[in-house]
């Protein structure tokens, strides 16, 4: 029999040979689920009804230990099921072993591991399952308490020094010294508390006007081998948070990934992940496993070629996906609570703050007991001079300090909000001001976040239109799913009116993309006064691909092949020497940062109704189209104010590196060594720190390459801004 998910186990015997330390960690770890003491005595009523209490006061989160991403691999329990193990459930901020374990083998294989269903799970066990595992929200920090709010507020060094002077002043009878402190204070306290409770009101109700749902497919009712299973229902949308493991999930253009999910059925599906991995380009996710020997580790997840993640969106195709994991359990539930987990360190604005105070404090310890004994000695009146030594105190201690601080920040708060920002702690205005080193990411922040066609070459890197009008009538007349290349080709609206496209060109037929090929093509028949002279294939897709059916080269000359329908095209053979002089082309254009796509033609004459794949062979490559997403105009002018203003710029993207200089090179940023994210890997904390001063562009990193580069600057003491 096993024990529920979410119960104690009993700690194991510690192996022998084994580290005593590590064994004693273990029994801690072991003795904070099971609650007892490591002799053995029950705590637990203790530790439940403090926990209760923290729970209704919504406080918990600051007292729980929470897991470091080392651990978030962790061992889980086993769910049986039929008397089979087939899952696992880990608890709230830990990788769900599911996600890994449902990327290996077939569809049918991880529909078993989750006891699921091609047509879904019926609605009780959906039911059953959001019981057991919670909803699939990502955990963050709740508001806070009215009292505790308000307890924040007041606490800082300088308040309570001047609570300390306001009681002294109270003992000793100083009415007028007492009121006026306290005054300061509860100023304050009411301001900073007041603006900050309306900017956390403003972003709860912006947050409450978002509300997302998830395209799910579930059965009615449960299926028996006596009872067969009703007609599949159609797909029903529901809110986000009822989404479980098991579920199947349809996926189209514009939908956001609502869990993490392993693909079943996929069409032309490409995902935008750069929030993940920072790379600019969608990538394309298949069916099919990738190799067994993939790493398992949390960049190996995200290499995943049939996973898709929550916070990531489709940006073409339609897809069916299995949900693996959901809430604190997915990938970008584990680097949030890697993020909460971490103590937080005082700020810029809080480290001031303390200074200010400390030396403050240090003066009174040092003037207060001189200014006290000498009174003493000289006048004999040992009360009066306990009153003197306080009324020093206090004026050395700048009582409206506090108020004038905080309502300063105020203003700044209610400046910034006309400008449509929520400032959600004052402090953090004064952190911008004083922040020295400002790190971005580059998809997105630098550039548009979108394709665009931005160089049409020929075979020899010349520039020519002849390759761009053969792609337009490639992507125009094929009738599959148009994928983000073809719209940033077919954007060049002109074409269509240039290349005359229902006077000289007929549709005939298409060969499909598929993704062994890798390479789809259109044959269209060319008109001279409405009569047919050929049939041109035309082939477009990956270099490689289209290289291997090439067995020509188009010459260099001025005429354009693509408007002349009564042409010959001149070529010459594709030996090795013009191979190697393609190849060195293409890697010329890889180098700028661009995705490269090879275009090719075959003339065939008229008469052929049908082709196929059979039929791409012996083709002339025409040149190249190469695509970027292009930086925004405001990045080179953002970047030239920080530069005045004294703020260094650090790129940290999960892009490749020879795209990263390109785009950096564009908006002015200097382009020196690039870091790459394994040598960040390689580092340790105090080499780190060395790279993180002496480089300004680090690529192909994880999230938690980024952290540990932010930590590494904020070490050498930086005030660290993150994009």
């Amino acid at each position: 029999m096993h024990a529920p998910i979410g119960s104690a186990r009993k700690p194991a015997p510690a192996a022998a040979g084994r580290d005593p330390a590590s064994t004693h960690r273990q029994l801690l770890e072991n003795d904070t689920v099971t609650g007892t003491t490591r002799r053995g005595r029950p705590y637990g009523g203790l530790t439940q009804g403090f926990s209760t209490f923290l729970r209704r006061r919504r406080i918990e989160g600051h007292f729980e230990r929470r897991p470091l991403f080392a651990a978030l691999l962790a061992k889980t329990s086993p769910i049986k099921a039929g008397g089979h193990a087939v899952a696992q459930v880990p608890t709230q901020g830990v990788l769900d072993p599911n996600v890994l374990a449902g990327a290996q083998g077939d569809p049918a294989a991880a529909l078993a591991h989750l006891q699921s269903r091609a047509d879904g799970l019926d609605s009780a066990e959906a039911a059953r399952r959001l019981a057991r595992d919670g909803p699939n929200e990502i955990r963050h920090e709740a508001p806070l308490p009215g009292w505790l709010h308000l307890w924040r507020c007041y606490l800082n060094p300088f308040n309570l020094l001047l609570s300390a002077l306001a009681l002294l002043s109270f003992l000793s009878a100083d009415a007028k010294a007492t009121i006026v402190i306290g005054v300061m204070v509860a100023l304050s306290t009411v301001i900073r508390f007041i603006q900050e409770g309306r900017a956390h009101s403003a972003a709860e109700s912006l947050r409450a006007m978002v509300t997302n749902t998830a395209t799910v497919i579930r059965r009615a009712v449960a299926s028996t081998p006596d009872v067969p299973a009703p007609v599949p229902t159609k797909p029903q949308e529901i809110p986000l948070r009822d989404l479980v493991a098991g579920d199947v999930v349809s996926l189209s253009a514009g939908d956001m990934i609502p869990a993490d999910c392993r693909v079943l059925t996929a069409r032309d599906l490409f995902i935008a992940q750069s929030a993940m991995t920072g790379e600019s380009l969608p990538v394309e996710k298949f069916v099919q496993a990738v190799a067994s020997g993939a790493a398992a580790t949390g960049a190996g997840t995200l290499d995943q070629c049939n996973l898709v993640f929550m916070g990531t969106n489709v940006v073409s195709g339609t897809a069916t996906a299995l949900v693996l994991a959901t809430g604190g359990r997915t990938y970008f539930g584990t680097l949030a609570a890697h993020a909460t987990a971490t103590e937080t360190t005082p700020n810029a604005f809080q480290a001031g703050v303390n200074s200010v105070s400390w030396l403050l404090i240090r003066f009174a310890a040092v003037m207060v007991p001189i200014v006290f004994l000498v009174n003493g000695f000289t006048k004999g009146d040992w009360l009066q001079a306990f009153l003197f030594a306080l009324s020093v105190a206090v004026g050395l201690t700048p009582e409206m300090l506090p108020m004038i601080v905080t309502t300063t920040l105020a203003k700044g708060a209610v400046l910034l909000s006309r400008k449509k920002v929520v400032v959600k702690r004052l402090d953090a205005i004064q952190n911008f001001g004083a922040m020295d080193i400002l790190c971005t990411d580059k998809t997105g922040t630098l550039t548009q976040d979108r394709i665009a066609l931005a160089r049409h070459a020929d075979a020899y890197g010349d520039d020519t239109d002849e390759v761009l009008n053969f792609a337009y009538l490639n992507s125009y007349y094929q009738t599959g799913l148009k994928n983000l290349l073809d719209r940033a080709v077919l954007e060049r609206v002109e074409l269509a009116a240039t290349l005359e496209l229902k006077e000289a060109y007929r549709k005939v037929d298409e060969i499909p993309f598929d993704f062994e090929r890798r390479r789809m093509s259109v044959v269209v028949a060319t008109l001279v006064h409405g009569q047919e002279q050929h049939h041109e294939l035309i082939c477009k897709g990956a270099v490689e691909e289209v290289l291997a059916i090439c067995s020509q080269v188009r010459t260099q000359e001025p005429m354009d092949a693509s408007l002349d329908g009564e042409r010959t095209m001149a070529t010459l053979p594709l030996d090795a020497a013009l191979l190697v002089r393609t190849q060195a082309v293409t890697a010329g254009l890889n180098a700028e940062g661009l995705r490269v796509v090879a275009v090719a033609v075959k003339t065939l004459p008229p008469g052929q109704v049908t082709y196929s794949v059979a039929d791409e062979s012996g083709l002339t490559l025409i040149g190249y189209i190469a695509f970027l997403d292009p930086p925004k105009e405001s990045s080179a002018p953002a970047l030239k104010r920080l530069a005045a203003h004294g703020i260094t710029v650090k790129v940290l993207t999960g892009d490749n590196d020879l795209v990263t200089s390109h785009v950096c090179g564009q908006v002015g940023l200097p382009v020196g060594n690039v870091m790459l994210g394994a040598e960040v890997e390689a580092l340790s904390d105090d080499a780190l720190k060395a790279a993180a001063e002496a480089h300004g562009i680090f690529a192909k990193l994880t999230p938690l390459h980024k952290e540990r580069i932010v930590r590494a600057l904020r070490a050498s003491g930086h005030v660290v801004g993150f994009m």
